[in-house]
């Protein structure tokens, strides 16, 4: 059976391999890739490299991706911070897969947190049964990144709490953890680095420490502001989902250019044109937010309807995307449809009475037929 979501090493092997081949220039000690060769297999190509094209896996400031590229060679940890939905862990384990060869190695950041998650544990019954040894140990994700000399991934680190936090200060400068019960210290193999994610906007945040943050050379992920850019993001991950599944078809373009308007402009609390301001919701509208809104709007075409996506469904789709904070931002959604899709042609004057339907508006008598 095929998975879910394979791995980038795994979905993206041939063009890791395609650049890997060409890679001429002097690689960083342990890394797979030189780092122009990184930025290659994350920003693409416009010209095959080995007869194999290169897809942008990455879509935005390609200084950006440098910066994190350089830090990841030097001595400092990563820390790509942003709003949800900006790509970070997409980013991340983009970078992990060229630079390590792997992006399996990573901790998920949550107030469950233990310190077991960032330097080892222990098989209980080995330990029971033979005492402390190399056998009973069940080493973290850093740990074996360290082993090892690769990048390991902690997502959300803000989400944990600060004794977690604390124990990060030590380890990255250091780049050791000492394993008392044996006796032994492991120290980091060249190639290993960690990089880490945190949201500007999560109501589960635990400030890090200025201790911490010195041990880290920030990267600011945006949002996309460019309307072009973030649609092309938008119906290229759309299509790669509904292939992935095997979904239904293609959603018109004009309907996924209106969805990725209106996200902008709910973002942003004004319209494209500057003439009319509109309320911004609770929700993070982010890019992966309209990804999903798009791709699930197809599923419901596929399964309930004719299979041509429409302003139906995506009138449905964005009623449960904007219900996950309460009711307010249903409101939101029926005010924007009113004051904006509403005095805009073809798809959406389409929206507008889609979403009104599906958020149990009532037609008005101004509002034509």
């Amino acid at each position: 059976m095929a998975e879910i979501r394979p791995p980038a090493e795994v979905r993206y092997a041939d063009e890791l391999a395609a650049v890997a081949g060409a890679d001429t220039a002097a690689r960083p000690p342990g890394w797979k890739l030189s780092p122009r060769a990184v930025e290659t297999y994350v920003m693409g190509s416009e010209a095959p490299v080995g007869g194999v094209a290169i897809t942008p896996k990455y879509v935005g400031d390609r200084g950006l991706v440098q910066v994190a590229i350089a830090t990841l060679a030097s001595d400092r940890a990563l820390m790509l911070i942003g709003e949800p939905g900006t790509a970070k862990s997409w980013l991340a384990e983009h970078l992990a897969a060229a630079i390590s060869g792997t992006s399996a190695l990573v901790v998920q950041g949550t107030a469950g947190t233990s310190e077991e998650h960032v330097k080892y544990s222990w098989n209980y019954a080995m330990l029971l049964a033979d005492g402390p040894s190399e056998r009973a140990l069940v080493p973290s994700p850093v740990l074996r990144a360290m082993r090892e000399g690769q990048c390991v991934r902690f997502e959300e680190v803000t989400r944990t709490t600060s004794e977690i936090q604390d124990s990060l200060i030590s380890l990255l400068s250091e780049k050791q953890i000492a394993i008392p019960e044996l006796g032994v210290q492991v120290a980091a193999q060249r190639g290993f680095n960690l990089i880490a994610t945190a949201n500007t906007r999560d109501r589960g945040v635990n400030e890090m420490s200025s201790a911490l943050k010195r041990r880290f050379n920030f990267v600011t992920v945006p949002v996309v502001a460019d309307l072009e850019q973030e649609l092309a993001i938008v119906t290229r991950r759309e299509a790669e989902l509904r292939g992935d599944y095997q979904v239904g078809m293609a959603p018109p373009a004009e309907l996924a250019r209106v969805l990725v308007t209106m996200f902008q402009e709910l973002r942003a609390g004004v319209t494209k044109d500057g003439k009319t301001k509109v309320k911004a919701p609770t929700s993070t509208l982010s890019t992966a937010e309209a990804i999903s809104v798009l791709f699930q709007s197809g599923i419901l075409a596929h399964g309930f309807g004719t299979g041509a996506v429409g302003a139906g469904e995506l009138a449905r789709t964005l009623v449960g995307a904007l219900a996950k904070d309460g009711p307010d931002d249903l409101v939101v959604l029926r005010e924007y449809a009113e004051t904006v899709a509403r005095t805009r042609p073809g798809t959406w004057k389409q929206l507008h009475a889609a979403v009104r339907d599906a958020t149990g508006g009532k037609k008005r008598k101004t509002d034509e037929p």
